[in-house]
């Protein structure tokens, strides 16, 4: 099971939340958690700059990251952050163990591509509006994508592209679509512009007023 990212931290015993305020006021560092596998869970501090540097690639939130504590190697997944609701701190990391086995349940981003050529808007001069930007998975880890593409190109004015649309990687299972095809949200849609609704009123009202 192949990593792109590596993190190093430290193992901690004083928690609390005065505790986590002073590691990252005083250190600069985030105070986390690592857990699952089996495993006690297990107490960490990790380097604010480290994480900042490692969050400013996309891929870092949806990929198996090698974690070096007191130097022992784990693999792990980001499962939970916790943001300042003001300022651009990180309050607290969660980490998730992993290994070849273990279904992972996460969300990946969308990318959204051919939308400067979709018919929908070439053609009929509508305009794309989003309904989810990530979509939640089951995967093993070593199918985990770093994101899931969703074509435009063939969506016209008045058409929806669903989760079901979606070419998903092998091994990648949608969650909703997993409970029944009840859960086979929209994903984006082609509207029609406000401009074309307006003409399309607008002539209606001259074609009653001409009779």
């Amino acid at each position: 099971m192949s990593t792109d990212f590596t993190l190093y931290a430290k193992g901690r015993e004083d928690t609390g939340k005065g505790a986590s305020r002073r590691l990252r006021r005083l250190s600069a560092e985030i105070p986390g958690i690592v857990y699952g596998g089996g495993k006690t869970p297990a107490q960490v501090s990790l380097s604010q700059r480290e994480v900042n540097k490692a969050l400013q690639n996309e891929a870092f939130y949806s990929h198996v990251i090698a974690l070096t504590i007191d130097g022992k190697a784990e693999d792990v997944v980001l499962k939970d952050m916790q943001r300042h609701p003001s300022k651009p701190i990180i309050l607290h990391m969660d980490f998730l163990r992993v290994n070849k086995t273990t279904v992972l349940h996460t969300k990946v981003p969308l990318h959204f591509i051919n939308e400067d050529t979709c018919v929908g808007i070439k053609v009929g001069g509508g305009i794309i509006a989003h309904s989810m930007t990530e979509l939640d998975i089951h995967c093993l880890p070593q199918n985990l994508p770093e994101y899931i593409e969703v074509d435009m190109a063939a969506v016209e004015v008045g058409q929806t592209v669903h989760i079901s649309d979606l070419v998903l990687p092998k091994g990648v299972e949608s969650v909703a679509l997993s409970h029944g095809p009840e859960h086979d949200l929209p994903v984006a849609t082609v509207n029609k512009s406000k401009t074309a609704v307006d003409t399309d009123d607008g002539g209606a009202d001259s074609d009653e007023e001409a009779s």
